[in-house]
């Protein structure tokens, strides 16, 4: 699909969950100019600045009722929220770039108009790795193993006992939880 780090900034949705955060530090190893868009900027500001994003902002101005078209703002995207949040960025979105989306934490909804995908050649790409080939997979791993920094990602995710389920859940309804919590059913 051909962005590359010149043609603009990408925009990571739900910048502070564990998709976000591995997609922010990725590309800004890539050396993508990294916009992190996010419900709890102060709160997680240190984390994804750390990871890699030159930006942030508000989720708010993102998850709301978009145009048709906006002003063009991001070369590509990785979206894992959904609804408007995604309607928001296609229709903010550059003459022929890309929006993966890999999430729905909003909503499954996606209340948009093909004006981005007819009037600027807008490409809207689902990425599905449960029916992914063996041989794909295997070169995503090999990438990973190259592209992510184990320091960084020690800082975004936590491992937590069964026990505490309950209240883990509790806690990423809320929102209180910054990437991803592994839980280890031996503990």
């Amino acid at each position: 699909w051909g962005v590359k780090p010149d043609d603009g900034p990408i925009v990571v949705t739900g910048a502070a969950g564990g998709v976000g955060t591995v997609a922010i530090m990725l590309l800004a190893k890539l050396g993508y100019k990294v916009t992190a868009s996010t419900g709890r900027v102060e709160e997680a500001r240190s984390l994804l600045e750390a990871l890699g994003a030159q930006e942030i902002i508000a989720r708010d101005q993102l998850a709301r009722d978009p145009g048709p078209l906006e002003a063009e703002t991001w070369a590509g995207a990785v979206d894992t929220v959904g609804d408007n949040t995604l309607a928001s960025v296609l229709a903010q979105t550059r003459y022929e770039g890309i929006v993966a989306a890999c999430g729905l934490a909003g909503s499954t909804n996606l209340p948009t108009s093909v004006m981005p995908f007819i009037l600027r050649g807008v490409t809207l790409r689902g990425i599905d790795s449960v029916m992914a080939p063996l041989a794909r997979r295997q070169r995503a791993w090999d990438s990973l193993a190259e592209l992510v920094n184990l320091d960084l990602l020690r800082q975004i995710y936590s491992v937590e006992p069964l026990s505490k389920v309950p209240q883990l859940a509790s806690d990423i309804l809320a929102g209180k939880i910054k990437g991803r919590v592994v839980i280890d059913v031996n503990a």
